[in-house]
C-alpha cells in the first residue's frame, strides 16, 4: 500500500509551538483522509525549527464506492420537511428521488446515492491546501506582495515550500500537485540553511530522512533531545563537572535546532555570589544555557554553562561561546545588581514607620522593610478582596488560629505569615517572578530568621501541582493552609468560581493543596468552620478530594458511599474509604454488602411507595426468632460502631459491623419482610431501618457497587 511524506517549510517556527503544530498536523490530515473514505497503518509526525514533517505508511490508494439509500418523509409530507430531505440526500429536486411504497406507512421518498471511490491522489490534494489555510496556529502572519489581498495566506512565519510524495515502496512515488498562494508542491526540500542550503530532491520518507541528516538536519526533536543532552553531559564531565539538567530547557533548546552542537562557555567566580537560582535563571532566560556544577556537588554552581549552536564553526565554536559568555556578563552584572540593592536600606524608610508598626517589623531588617513596604504602597490583591497588606493580615490571622491544631509555634506562625509576601516587592523577584517565595527563604536566613520561618516564606505556595512535594514543616504547613483557605474563602465570598475549564485564579489548584496538605500530614481540621456559610466551597473541596483519592487508586463507588454534603473533615474520609475498601476485599466485607444492600434497597421501594414503616423497632411483635437474633446483632453492632468511630478507628467499626453478617442472611433466608400482617411489616421495615442507620455510621452501602 502506499506511504504519503508531507512537509511543510517555513521560516523559524517558536519552540514552543513547534510540538502541537506538528500533532495538530497528524490529526487534521488523518481525520480528513477517513473522513473521504480512506484509511492508513500507522501517521507519525516530526517538527525541527524549520519544517513540519508527516510520514503516513498503508494509505489506501482509492477511497470505496459508495451505493447507499437515504429514506425520505412521506410523499404527501409538507414541503419543509422536503426540502430537509433533499438537503440531507444532496439531490437538486426531489424528481432525483425515487417512491417507495411500504403496506403500513404509504409511499414515502427514497434517495439513491451512488459515489464511485476516488484516488488518493485527488483527496490529498483537495484536503492540504484547505489544512493550511485553516491551521490553529496560535499567532500567525502574513508576508510579500500577497498579503496585502484579502483572503492572502497565513501562517506563523513565512511559508517556503510544500514537499509532497505518494507512492507504494516498489514504485516511483509521484507529486501530488497543488497550489496555495503561489507555492506549488513538489518533491523538493532544503537542508541546514548554512551548511547545506541547496536544493534535494527527495522519493519517500526514509531517503527524506537520510539526505536530511547528510545536509545537517537532524528531523526527529526527540533525538535532538538525546543528543544535546548526551553531548552536554560528557562535556560537563570532561571538564570535571556536572550538567544541572533541565528538561523543559532541554525541549525548547531542541526546537532551536537543526543541527545540535553543544559548546561550552564560562563567567567570573566573583558571580558566584550570587544564590544558584538567580544565575540558573538568569542564565536559562537570556541565553537559553545550561549551568554547571562541581562534581558530586548539589547546592552550589560553576562558572562554567553549556549552550548549544545550530553550526559546526570553523573555529570549534571559540567566537560563539566567547559571543554568549559577554552576554551572560552582562545579566549576571545586572543580577548581581538586584542581589545586593534587596539585602540594603530602602529609601522611603520614614514613610514605613505605620506599616512596620502594624505588623510587628523590624525596619532594621531588610525583608521587614519590603514588606512594610508591600502594605504601605497598597498594592492591590484583587480590586473586591483588597490590598496585598489586608491579605496578609487576614493570613497572619487565620494562621494564629491554625497553629495549634497543626502544632505549629503560633509566635513562629504568626511571624512565618507575616513575611510570606515580602519578597514580592524585591529587586530579584521583580526579574525573575518565577523565584517568589525562593528569594524570601534566602533573604529570611540572611536576616537571622528562625529556619522554620525562613522555610515557610517559601513552602507556603507548595503544593503547586501534583507532582510537588508536601511541606512537613509545622510552620510551612500552617501558612500554606492559610494562605490557601483565605484565597478560597475570599474568591467564593466574590461569586469568582471556577467555571467548566476556565479558573484564572487557580483556585482548582488551591484547593487541591488544602487536600494534600491535610491528607499527606494527618491533619484532622474541621473545614466547616473555615467556609462557614458557603456550602458550595465544601462541596468543592469534596470533588477535589475525589480527584485526588481517585489518582490513589480509590474506587469512586466508595468515596461517594462515604462522603456527605456535610462532611468536613477530609483526612476522615480518606481513612473511612481506606478502612471501607480492605473490608470490603474479605469475604465477610463481600458479604455483608450484599446483605445491607438488599435491606435498603427494600427499604427504598416500599419508602418510595409510602409504605408504613414504624418509628422503633417493637420485639414483642416479632414472629421468628431470626429476628430476635438480628434485632440484638444490630443493637451490639450499632453500639460498638459507634464507640469505635469516636476513636476514629473505622476498621474497627466495620469489623464491629461485620457481626451483622450471618443474622441478616439468616433473616432474609426464614422471613418474609412484606408480611400481610401490616403491624408486622412496619416493624420488620423498621428493623431495616436500624440496619441502614447501623452501617450508615462508616458509609451509604447502597452507593457501593457489587
Amino acid at each position: 500500500m502506499p506511504d504519503l511524506l508531507l512537509e511543510l517549510r517555513s521560516e523559524e517556527i517558536p519552540a514552543r509551538m513547534q510540538r502541537k503544530a506538528a500533532g495538530d498536523l497528524r490529526k487534521m490530515l488523518t481525520d480528513g483522509l477517513v473522513e473521504a473514505g480512506l484509511t492508513y497503518e500507522a501517521a507519525r509526525e516530526y517538527w525541527t525549527p524549520r519544517r513540519l514533517t508527516l510520514d503516513i505508511r498503508g494509505l489506501t490508494a482509492r477511497s470505496k464506492d459508495i451505493n447507499e439509500e437515504i429514506k425520505g418523509p412521506s410523499t404527501s409530507a409538507p414541503e419543509q420537511a422536503v426540502q430537509g430531505f433533499l438537503r440531507k440526500a444532496g439531490l437538486s429536486s426531489i424528481a432525483e428521488a425515487h417512491v417507495h411504497s411500504d403496506p403500513k406507512k404509504g409511499d414515502f421518498y427514497v434517495a439513491h446515492i451512488s459515489k464511485p471511490g476516488r484516488a488518493a491522489e485527488q483527496i490529498i490534494a483537495e484536503l492540504v491546501p484547505g489544512i493550511i489555510r485553516n491551521f490553529p496556529w496560535p499567532k500567525s502572519m502574513r508576508w510579500g506582495p500577497a498579503s496585502a489581498k484579502p483572503g492572502s495566506l497565513r501562517w506563523v512565519r513565512p511559508l517556503q515550500s510544500i514537499l509532497c510524495t505518494f507512492g507504494p515502496e516498489t514504485e516511483e512515488p509521484v507529486v501530488i500537485d497543488f497550489e496555495i498562494d503561489g507555492i506549488r508542491s513538489g518533491n523538493i526540500t532544503y537542508g541546514h540553511r548554512f551548511h547545506a542550503p541547496d536544493a534535494i530532491t527527495v522519493r519517500r520518507f526514509d531517503d527524506y530522512v537520510s539526505k536530511l541528516e547528510a545536509a545537517k538536519v537532524v528531523l526527529d526533536a526527540d533525538r535532538r533531545k538525546e543528543i544535546i543532552l548526551a553531548d552536554a553531559r560528557n562535556l560537563a564531565f570532561a571538564n570535571g563537572l556536572d550538567l544541572v539538567e533541565d528538561e523543559g530547557l532541554l525541549e525548547e533548546v531542541s526546537g532551536l535546532v537543526e543541527w545540535p552542537v553543544v559548546l561550552m562557555g564560562e563567567f567570573e567566580e566573583a558571580f558566584l555570589a550570587i544564590p544558584a537560582e538567580v544565575i540558573r535563571l538568569t542564565i536559562r532566560a537570556n541565553q537559553k544555557c545550561f549551568v554547571t556544577r562541581p562534581q558530586g556537588v548539589d547546592d552550589a554552581l560553576s562558572n562554567r554553562f553549556i549552550l548549544t549552536a545550530n553550526i559546526e564553526a570553523r573555529d570549534g565554536g571559540k567566537e560563539i561561546a566567547h559571543g554568549n559568555g559577554k552576554v551572560v556578563r552582562a545579566r549576571l552584572s545586572d543580577a548581581l545588581y538586584f542581589w545586593t540593592t534587596d539585602q540594603g536600606d530602602l529609601p522611603d524608610l520614614a514613610e514605613l514607620e505605620a506599616s512596620a508598626e502594624k505588623f510587628g517589623l523590624d525596619l532594621k531588617k531588610p525583608l521587614d522593610q519590603r514588606m512594610a513596604r508591600l502594605d504601605h504602597l497598597g498594592v492591590t490583591f484583587h480590586a473586591k478582596l483588597g490590598t496585598q497588606g489586608e491579605r496578609v493580615e487576614r493570613i497572619k490571622r487565620l494562621a494564629e488560629e491554625l497553629a495549634p491544631i497543626v502544632g505549629a509555634d503560633p509566635a513562629l506562625a504568626r511571624r512565618a505569615a507575616v513575611l510570606a509576601k515580602a519578597d514580592l516587592t524585591t529587586e530579584v523577584v521583580g526579574e525573575f517572578p518565577e523565584l517568589q517565595g525562593a528569594m524570601g527563604r534566602k533573604y529570611a536566613l540572611l536576616q537571622g530568621e528562625h529556619a522554620s520561618v525562613a522555610a515557610a516564606a517559601e513552602e507556603h505556595y507548595k503544593p503547586q501541582g501534583p507532582s510537588d512535594r508536601v511541606s512537613s514543616d509545622p510552620v510551612s504547613i500552617t501558612v500554606a493552609l492559610a494562605d490557601k483557605l483565605d484565597t478560597l474563602v475570599g474568591f467564593w465570598a466574590i461569586d469568582e468560581k471556577p467555571t467548566g475549564s476556565k479558573d484564572p485564579y487557580a483556585l482548582r489548584r488551591a484547593a487541591l493543596g488544602v487536600v494534600r496538605i491535610l491528607v499527606e500530614n494527618d491533619i484532622r481540621l474541621a473545614l466547616a468552620a473555615i467556609v462557614g456559610k458557603a456550602s458550595d466551597l465544601l462541596s468543592f473541596f469534596h470533588d477535589r478530594l475525589k480527584v485526588y483519592l481517585r489518582d490513589q487508586g480509590a474506587r469512586h463507588d466508595l468515596i461517594d458511599a462515604v462522603i456527605t454534603p456535610q462532611s468536613d473533615d477530609l483526612l476522615q474520609i480518606v481513612r473511612r474509604v481506606e478502612a471501607l475498601g480492605a473490608f470490603l476485599d474479605t469475604e465477610d466485607g463481600k458479604n455483608l454488602l450484599a446483605g445491607t444492600k438488599r435491606a435498603a434497597n427494600i427499604l427504598a421501594a416500599e419508602e418510595k411507595k409510602k409504605t408504613a414503616v414504624a418509628e422503633t423497632v417493637e420485639p414483642a411483635l416479632f414472629r421468628a426468632d431470626t429476628e430476635k437474633s438480628l434485632f440484638a446483632a444490630v443493637n451490639q453492632a450499632e453500639k460498638q460502631a459507634g464507640e469505635a468511630i469516636q476513636n476514629d478507628d473505622f476498621s474497627g467499626a466495620l469489623l464491629a459491623l461485620s457481626v451483622l453478617r450471618e443474622p441478616v442472611d439468616s433473616f432474609f433466608e426464614h422471613v418474609l419482610v412484606n408480611d400481610e400482617d401490616q403491624a408486622v411489616r412496619a416493624n420488620r421495615l423498621a428493623l431495616l431501618a436500624r440496619i441502614r442507620a447501623a452501617t450508615g455510621q462508616v458509609a451509604d452501602f447502597s452507593r457501593i457497587a457489587g
